[in-house]
């Protein structure tokens, strides 16, 4: 019987678009660290996904190896490296962390200059090349027999049956459980189950990162609160390159705070008994290799005729207060207990697009907001002068929003994209300081929207609309205003330069805006009922209150708010 074999190092399952050709194409990680330049995107089924595969296996790789070795190849003083597994230890008690960064930034900048990067990853790939096989003892993501008999209780040892999910579970554009069938699945019922390698690969580092809490599922010996997946518990935020190359660049943060921060321990390398007994507890990475690849679930596979049969036992979810080591997500600060947690985007919040946020991700006053890790990590190369002086910055924010179920399976997934040029985006000079003067900019224009939306709930109780249905009514019309808005606000975010006086761009703006709103009130308007324009005569002003007073008095609400 041949053994069944399928690496990740060698064989195809990552999508990427072509640079040159603009067309799809499945690559090996060797392939795609070897070529990453001439990439323009991971390609694969969701946004989520292609996230999940951006952070673990890809960034994990880098990071563990360049926290290791400089651009050359050479480990660093810091270090004892062993000679055969590349595993690293600190060489002495004590480490400079200002030396460190500051190597650490110059190997960032060689590579980045260099626009590919160097043979060493492939190298350490091929050092690991069991870790990243889809089968075997020590299987991608997986754990052995042994290994999960061990860490659960005798009652949920893998002879009884229990702790099985479907493919329909772990493939993220289905997320169907046993009881509750996916309406709107791509797959039909009797295709749901059925899936490629590469396809299964791509599906289960997305489980990893996205899982449900995990419905009837057992948990490990002494486990707490189910993990539903890291990334499923904050609000991610990337920076997108022109090429792949640039995007894995750009979120390969090579900055520790301190001493314990410097050590990389990725899930491969580590011992499976020594990983899993520690997931007891609650505490969260603190290094990022071991945070990119912190898996949901313990998860053993067993393969018949080409199918999977999985088994998954739940993990305790980690904590996240403080947790800073995190550097993609938004944060909120919890003023009554001192503490900061990442946002988690809410079913109600789904229309509200990035730039409605900005301060979410950019800081724009000493209030004490906490800025994602990944946009400091681009000021300090700005601070440093190793990007280009005109480059646009482009954040883009990917998650799923949680269903209101036990389970919490995914409910929606959330795309959104903003870009600014980088010497706007970190602004010093107080005299223009446009970050504040952005996030004032946003305040101003979102009051405009309070009275565009206030012009809707008078419009609907001028249509005999109550409670519900008037608040239904006021908040479509509302939402059809900031879809609106979301393109030319986007097109002047972007258009921004250091140069230009900040109170003329900000007039371009509200001249924009005016025209919006012109535009979205005519479009109601023109959709007038004869009631609406009829009217309601007050019995003691004996005032006539129709659309046109309506839309006059927004009108006036709209000038002052822009004055």
């Amino acid at each position: 019987m041949i053994k069944p074999d399928f690496n990740l190092v060698t064989d195809p399952w990552i999508k990427v678009t072509d640079s040159q050709s603009n067309k799809e194409k499945l690559v090996s990680m060797a392939d795609l660290f070897k070529n990453a330049q001439n990439y323009r995107a991971l390609a694969g089924e969701m946004h989520a996904q292609d996230l999940a595969i951006l952070r673990a296996p890809l960034l994990a790789i880098l990071t563990t190896v360049f926290s290791r070795f400089d651009a050359a190849g050479e480990a660093y003083d810091w270090l004892n490296v062993d000679e055969e597994t590349w595993t690293a230890s600190l060489a002495d008690d004590e480490v400079d962390i200002d030396d460190v960064q500051e190597i650490l930034l110059e190997t960032w900048e060689n590579i980045y200059q260099d626009g590919k990067f160097p043979d060493k990853v492939v190298e350490y790939l091929d050092k690991y090349k069991d870790g990243f096989n889809l089968f075997g003892e020590n299987a991608f993501y997986q754990v052995s027999s042994d290994v999960y008999d061990r860490m659960v209780p005798t009652k949920n040892k893998l002879s009884t049956g229990t702790g099985k999910v479907a493919v329909r579970q772990i493939n993220r554009s289905i997320s169907e459980s046993g009881n509750s069938p996916s309406i709107f699945s791509p797959k039909t019922s009797l295709a749901k189950d059925e899936i490629t390698l590469p396809e299964f690969v791509r599906w289960l580092i997305t489980y990893q990162n996205f899982a449900e809490v995990g419905g009837n599922v057992p948990k490990i010996k002494k486990a707490g609160s189910g993990d539903s997946g890291w990334l499923y518990n904050i609000d991610p935020v990337i920076v997108k390159g022109e090429n792949l190359f640039e995007t894995l660049m750009f979120n390969l943060v090579l900055r520790p705070e301190d001493e314990d921060e410097i050590l990389q321990h990725p899930y491969w390398e580590a011992d499976k008994i020594t990983y899993f007994s520690k997931r007891v507890d609650n505490l969260p990475p603190n290094n990022i290799a071991e945070l990119y690849t912190n898996v949901a679930k313990m998860m053993y596979i067993a393969w018949k005729d080409d199918k999977p049969t999985i088994y998954v036992a739940k993990l305790t979810k980690p904590d996240t207060t403080n947790a800073f080591i995190e550097p993609m997500t938004t944060w909120n600060y919890n003023q009554k207990e001192g503490s900061y947690y990442p946002r988690v985007k809410q079913k109600e919040r789904l229309s509200r697009r990035m730039w409605r946020n900005f301060g979410f991700y950019i800081k724009s006053s000493d209030d004490g907001d906490h800025e994602p890790g990944i946009v400091r990590w681009i000021d300090k190369l700005k601070e440093n002068d190793i990007l280009p002086e005109d480059m646009l910055v482009n954040l883009e924010t990917i998650n799923f929003v949680k269903a209101d179920t036990k389970n919490q399976a995914p409910y929606f997934e959330v795309y959104d994209n903003m870009s600014i040029n980088v010497g706007v985006l970190f602004d010093r000079n107080q005299a223009t300081f446009w970050p504040k003067k952005i996030e004032d900019t946003v305040t101003m224009t979102q009051k405009v929207g309070d009275d565009f939306w206030r012009f809707a709930r008078n419009l609907g109780e001028l249509r005999g609309l109550k409670d519900a249905p008037l608040t239904d009514f006021a908040n479509k019309l509302s939402a059809e205003f900031y879809d609106q808005l979301n393109e030319p606000f986007n097109n002047w975010l972007a258009s921004l330069r250091i140069g230009p006086e900040p109170d003329d761009e900000i007039m371009r703006w509200k001249q924009i805006l005016k025209k919006e709103v012109a535009k979205s009130g005519s479009r109601v308007l023109q959709s007038a009922t004869p009631k609406d324009i009829v009217g309601r005569r007050n019995q003691e002003t004996k005032e006539v209150t129709n659309i046109f007073v309506l839309y006059n008095r927004m009108q006036y609400f709209v000038r002052k708010d822009l004055e």
